[in-house]
């Protein structure tokens, strides 16, 4: 039977202690992460679109760096993004209310954002537009899976 490693980054302990979920779990050379999405360290939603998609990845980073990976190492990821025209004051202004129901607004944002991040060996992705994620104002929730080496 393979053994479970719980991976609790530094400022993440909250979501072990409080919401009693792993950000991360390694078995074997396999590395599961939680959804990640763009709060602090005191979860509090980080405000601005581009700053909260860095620091949804900068959360994924930080369970990397604690397993002793590197974006290199994700083989997969799945993103959630928030669609439609509850996004508060987020909106895509370039659409109007009926297209934003079906489409994922700032992907092309978004995707500038993954490159900076994912700039060597490529993931597999998939991505839904859903309508909420567990706390108003955020927009985006990563998962990642990573092989170790």
């Amino acid at each position: 039977m393979k053994t479970r490693e719980v991976i609790i980054p530094q400022g993440m302990e909250i979501l072990y202690e409080k919401y009693h979920y792993c950000p991360g779990i390694k078995v074997g050379n396999t590395l599961y992460i939680s959804g990640q999405v763009g709060r602090d360290e005191n979860l509090q939603v980080v405000e601005g679109i581009e700053a909260q998609f860095i620091q949804t990845f900068e959360n994924v980073k930080k369970v990397l760096t604690a397993a002793g990976a590197t974006f290199d190492d994700v083989v997969e990821m799945i993103t959630y993004h928030v669609t439609g025209v509850n996004l508060g004051n987020l909106p895509d202004r370039s659409a109007s209310a009926s297209e934003q129901q079906f489409t994922i607004p700032h992907l092309p944002l978004f995707m500038k954002v993954k490159d900076r991040y994912f700039t060597n060996q490529f993931p597999t992705w998939t991505g839904f537009g859903i309508s909420a994620l567990s706390t108003p104002g955020l927009i985006v929730e990563i998962k990642c899976t990573a092989i170790l080496e």
